[in-house]
């Protein structure tokens, strides 16, 4: 049922409208232009059929969602592979005397007729020979020890209590030379010392007798013997000069000396050196180095003296900056020199010990002054150009490679003494020590001293 208001005059709705609204209608019944009550009217039922389950039905569609088959497959490997390998020996065959050749050749025949002379003459000599007598073999392996072949010595020097000094070999190994002078107190500048020589080689050889004895007027230091000839020695003193003696003639040994010149060392010469001459190798130059700190180049000349002709002084000042000194030098300090060695890659380059205990690498190349007011016949150079590390005492001796030495960094070899005011620490302390020039390498002879 449906309900239809009468028609009316439109009107727009203002408070009056709203009021009628709110009470139905009916403060508005039976005004003039207003409309009228609402009545129940029944019109003719309208129906739509619903088409809702129809349509539904035809438009209802079937979908559905499946991932693509996945593939699969089966593979397998395996490698066949084998080889069979036999090593076998031969069958030795059995050890049977061998049948021995007939050698019955006309040439064999010659050859032993020819030489036959020669093999009687030579054991004719053996027999005769008496070189092996006394010999006795000995099969079984020697032990690598150190033998002692001869202990030499000079009764009228151990007698006044002198000790050995230095020693040297001649350039044939043949002879060795030491001198005589003394390690402890004693008034070394009137002590008169020897040096003496022995030639090992010589028959009926005594220990006890040297081959040549010479007498020098103070204490002889140190000792090398010429390069190329045997019998000329150099040595040098305690009190500073440098001599060279020919041992060859123990009568008039004497060769050349320095004398006691401006020019000599005014400190004991600790070592001696034979250096060639730069533009005559076969002429040698004498070397000495001393505690006053001089390191003297001597050539010999006329009237049995030695000229000098290079010198070197090592000054505390000039030293390169890394050398530590234990104390500050004050004013102009000499450093005293107690070794030198020279290298055999570089005829320039030296190395020096000194007192102090530190190696000076030093050069006959340096041209720098000498900051010195000792007196010298020729200008002094500064020879130091660097410092190794300190010893806690002297050093003894130094030793540089030689020319055949194939190492890449050949060593420096120091050898220092024990540190000043322990004397007690080390009882026996080497003096001096020689290599001898034609024996194997590590063979040497050393003296020690009390």
């Amino acid at each position: 049922m449906a309900t239809r208001a009468q028609p009316g005059p439109f009107r727009p709705a203002g408070s009056a409208g709203a009021e009628a609204l709110a009470t139905g209608g009916a403060a508005s019944a039976g005004g003039p232009g207003r409309p009228g009550s609402l009545q129940d009217e029944t019109l003719g039922v309208a129906s739509v059929p619903s088409q809702w389950r129809g349509v539904q039905g035809t438009r209802r569609e079937t979908k559905s969602c499946q991932t693509a088959s996945i593939a699969t497959a089966e593979a397998s490997v395996q490698t066949r592979k084998h080889a069979d390998a036999e090593v076998q020996t031969e069958v030795p065959a059995p050890v049977s005397a061998r049948t021995v050749a007939q050698h019955d050749s006309p040439r064999l025949a010659a050859f032993l007729r020819r030489v036959e002379a020669m093999v009687i003459r030579e054991l004719n000599k053996n027999w005769q020979s008496h070189a092996f007598d006394g010999f006795e073999v000995n099969w079984t392996e020697q032990q690598p020890t150190v033998t002692c072949l001869h202990t030499l010595g000079y009764p009228p020097a151990q007698g006044q209590g002198l000790h050995v000094t230095s020693v040297s070999w001649n350039t044939t190994g043949s002879v060795v030379a030491c001198a005589y002078g003394r390690l402890d107190d004693g008034d070394w500048s009137t002590l008169k010392s020897f040096v003496c020589a022995w030639n090992l080689d010589r028959r009926g050889l005594n220990p006890q007798q040297p081959s040549a004895v010479v007498e020098a007027p103070s204490a002889v230091m140190c000792l090398a013997f010429h390069p190329t000839q045997p019998s000329h020695v150099a040595g040098g003193l305690y009190s500073g000069e440098v001599l060279v003696w020919d041992v060859s003639h123990p009568e008039d040994p004497l060769l050349w000396r320095t004398g006691l010149t401006d020019d000599t060392h005014t400190d004991p010469v600790y070592q001696v050196v034979w250096l060639p001459e730069p533009r005559h190798s076969h002429r040698f130059q004498v070397l000495s180095v001393a505690t006053d700190g001089k390191v003297l180049l001597w050539q010999g000349g006329g009237a049995g003296q030695l000229q000098l002709t290079e010198g070197f002084a090592l000054v505390v000042q000039q030293l390169p900056r890394n050398t530590k000194l234990k104390k500050p030098p004050r004013g102009e300090t000499e450093v005293g020199a107690t070794a030198v060695a020279f290298s055999g890659f570089d005829p320039s380059l030296f190395v020096l010990g000194t007192e102090g205990g530190f190696p000076l690498k030093c050069s006959l190349a340096a041209e720098e002054a000498a900051l010195t007011r000792m007196p010298s016949s020729v200008p002094l150079r500064a020879p130091a150009r660097f410092t190794f590390s300190p010893h806690g005492g002297p050093i003894y001796s130094e030793s540089l490679p030689e020319c055949g030495d194939r190492r890449p960094h050949p060593p420096v070899l120091h050898v220092a003494g024990p540190a000043p005011g322990l004397p007690a620490a080390v009882p026996q302390v080497p003096v001096c020590r020689a290599l001898v020039p034609s024996a194997p390498l590590g063979v040497c002879g050393c003296f020690w001293g009390r």
